[in-house]
């Protein structure tokens, strides 16, 4: 191994898991146990961003597996891990549901939940083996620098695709809700006005100073301030519900107002009226279309947090395995009802007529609606403050990669942050259209980090002499890796299909 690998791990303190630590971590392959061994930290206290397993001197006291005391209480855990989840994502799983029909969308949601909830009990159980709470260190350990180098591209990937479609929301709502909120049915090239001019002022006023705090726990009050502004967003998706009537008849000037972020598949008259028991009012149970390829994408892109777990573990208060599971398991569920209730609600509300980007189209009906205008106030603060919790781990990966011997120092935590947020703007002006973002990243990164690398780390990381080859959890993680493979090369084989043949949405400006 590597000096340089053992002296600094990017989410805590202490030495890198060497073969004392493998040793220990033989000796503690009980539930609990895994995660209190007895290895005495060597490490600075003040390292903000690396974490490993130490023990607490006083053998009268309960072991803690790291010296970096954590003070983020188990609410507050959840409340990061949550907003990790949450993001853009449930903007597009109304249309989800359209393509793929509400039978088997609740089929495809609860699968990917229970998978992604599995994938993290492999995550942490691969932890309290080696005592390591950093997705590349996992890597490093199980494959080298290969396996490192891995891990932190495919967490650079995919928090960068997750902030970018965050940021591709500000660009496009937030000149719309100045504009409805000025009544300016015309605008002149106001730079207020410019999406491209406000998603810069909102990274450098908003975003930039939450991403330079030291610490994921310090995010915990805004991360729950951005659930809460989620949860509006569902009560008012639920009550449209009741108040649109299906046809409905796009407003007047629609094209107008909104001509230069959506296109309107209407008539230049609007939607036409169809008589009652239509199909374009009847909800469909089950539907497959070529927009169905897209689906399961977008949904794994929902689901990943996994990133942000160990971090989130390392400053959880009296950390155990049993406890962060339960952390990660209230998220999940608690995402996984607002996700359904948000995109049920969202299509029966619209049915065929939804569009990629679930706000779009209540904007067709009215763009001046106050409470549309107020829900999506509140979508662009959460999205807005979803930013730095995602940012944290890219961060955390670059450090890993470029400087793993380096302590904590501030300019270049602030350059980092800095460097990271310039390229994401980049993106976001030059991204062609939302759904290009979560098919592409979510069909590629995603499955790596939920299904493909928690299953590999844990076959090679847990001991042959505790569960060998043939024992079945790791079967049954090999099974894992697979259906991880297996969906990837499924997904990216669908969306290629689905450009070429011309027939994608993704290019209808969503």
């Amino acid at each position: 191994m590597e000096p340089a690998e053992m002296n600094a791990i990017p989410n805590g303190k202490g030495h890198e898991a060497g073969e004392e630590t493998t040793a220990i971590a033989i000796k503690s392959q009980s539930e609990d146990a895994a995660h209190t061994d007895r290895t005495p930290g060597n490490a600075e206290a003040n390292l903000a961003e690396s974490s490993e397993f130490t023990s607490n001197a006083d053998d009268k006291k309960a072991p803690h597996f790291t010296d970096f005391e954590g003070k983020t209480s188990f609410g507050m855990s959840v409340f990061n891990l949550g907003n990790a989840i949450m993001g853009s994502g449930i903007l597009g799983l109304a249309y989800a549901m359209a393509n793929t029909g509400i039978v088997l969308f609740i089929i495809l949601l609860t699968v990917i939940a229970g998978l992604s909830s599995y994938s993290i009990h492999l995550l942490l159980k691969s932890s309290g083996v080696v005592g390591i709470r950093a997705y590349e260190q996992l890597g490093f350990r199980a494959f080298g620098t290969p396996g490192k180098m891995a891990a932190g591209i495919a967490i650079t990937l995919q928090n960068i695709g997750a902030m970018s479609s965050y940021l591709y929301i500000v660009k496009y709502e937030f000149p719309l809700v100045i504009q409805a909120f000025l009544k300016v049915d015309n605008p002149s090239g106001e730079w207020y006005l410019n999406g491209n001019y406000l998603v810069v002022i909102v990274s450098c006023t908003v975003i930039l100073p939450l991403t330079l705090m030291k610490q994921l726990g310090y995010l915990g009050y805004t991360s729950g301030f951005s659930l809460s502004c989620m949860v509006f967003f569902l009560i008012a998706v639920i009550y449209k519900k009741f108040q649109v009537k299906c046809p409905f008849d796009d407003y007047v000037y629609n094209r107008t107002v909104l001509g230069f972020n959506t296109s309107v598949a209407a008539d230049p008259g609007g939607v036409e009226m169809t008589p009652e028991g239509d199909p374009g009012c009847t909800p469909h149970l089950f539907n497959l279309n070529s927009q169905t390829a897209y689906t399961v994408p977008i949904l794994a892109f929902a689901f990943v947090c996994h990133p942000e777990v160990l971090p989130i573990y390392t400053e959880l208060r009296n950390p155990t395995k049993t406890k962060m599971q339960h952390v990660s398991n209230i998220s999940i569920g608690v995402m996984y009802i607002m996700y359904l209730l948000a995109a049920l609600f969202g299509y029966l509300t619209f049915i065929d007529k939804v569009e990629a980007e679930l706000l779009h189209t209540y904007s067709r009906i009215d763009p001046y609606d106050t409470l549309i205008l107020c829900v999506r106030l509140a979508v662009l603060t959460a999205v807005t403050l979803t930013v730095p919790i995602v940012l944290f781990p890219v961060r955390r990966a670059i450090q890993q990669l470029f400087f793993p011997n380096k302590t904590f120092w501030w300019p270049r935590h602030i350059v980092i942050a800095i460097s990271l947020l310039t390229l994401i703007n980049l993106l976001v002006i030059f991204a062609p259209n939302i759904l290009g973002i979560f098919g592409v990243i979510g069909a590629t990164s995603a499955p790596c980090l939920i299904f493909i690398f928690p299953a590999v780390f844990y076959i090679r990381i847990v001991p042959k002499e505790e569960e060998p080859m043939r024992s079945a959890p790791k079967i049954l993680a090999a099974c894992f890796a697979f259906l991880g493979v297996l969906f990837m090369v499924m997904s990216i084989s669908f969306i290629i299909i689905d450009w070429t043949s011309g027939s994608s949405k993704g290019s209808s400006g969503h």
